[in-house]
């Protein structure tokens, strides 16, 4: 095991020059992400599909910007895990990953 640090560009919203297999291998792992914790699932949704800040995301969940902060980070790594695990089993390159020094 070895830290690997995330920008905000690691989970990048959908667009058309993106590989479809990760595309893919992201929707199976935020399925997965859904069952082991729901709250942070939403919040991913709320920022990546519907492309809300952090902190208006923890307004519409009524949770706290701190708080948030702490869920955007695990569950962008958690996610960055399973993408990254599904695509080496596939042979395929892994989600960038570079110096995570901005603010999430």
């Amino acid at each position: 095991m070895r830290r690997v640090d995330l920008n905000d560009d690691a989970l990048t919203a959908p667009s058309d020059a993106q590989d479809p297999e990760q595309l893919l291998a992201l929707d199976e792992a935020l399925r997965q992400f859904e069952l082991e914790d729901p709250l942070k699932a939403q919040l991913v949704k709320l920022r990546y599909f519907a492309g809300l800040p952090l902190v208006d995301a923890a307004a519409a969940m009524g949770i706290s910007l701190a708080t948030a902060k702490r869920h955007w980070v695990y569950a962008r790594s958690w996610l960055y895990g399973k993408v990254n695990q599904g695509s080496e089993a596939r042979g395929q390159r892994s989600v960038k990953s570079e110096d995570a020094s901005s603010d999430p």
